[in-house]
């Protein structure tokens, strides 16, 4: 095994970092707020696995890649319930979620 994790194992650690901040952030901007879809439980879910994928990502966890395949479906989900609203905190959200989506599916393979 590796010592070093390469650019594309860097790159998903800190979008899933970010993704993982941002939805932090929107749910406590949501919390006790009416909304119409699954916007802020989205964000709790999506907060998880981040912190989750960016783990197994930094100790080269032999699930890395099943994980960050989970990891972008669910932050698909997230940005789609979140992009829905016209919250800034929601937009922003969204926005690393698709990052994240991305970066995740790239380590994926």
């Amino acid at each position: 095994m590796s010592h070093h994790l390469d650019q594309t194992a860097k790159d998903c650690i800190a979008a899933c970092n970010d993704c993982a901040t941002e939805c932090g952030h929107c749910f406590a901007h949501m919390t006790g707020k009416t909304s119409s879809n699954d916007c802020p439980a989205c964000c709790i879910e999506c907060a998880a696995i981040a912190r989750l994928c960016s783990d197994a990502i930094a100790r080269q966890s032999p699930f890395a890649k099943q994980l960050c395949a989970l990891c972008a479906d669910i932050c698909d989900w997230c940005a789609k319930e979140c992009d829905a609203h016209e919250m800034e905190h929601c937009k922003s959200c969204a926005e690393a979620c698709r990052r994240c989506a991305e970066a995740c599916r790239k380590m994926a393979g």
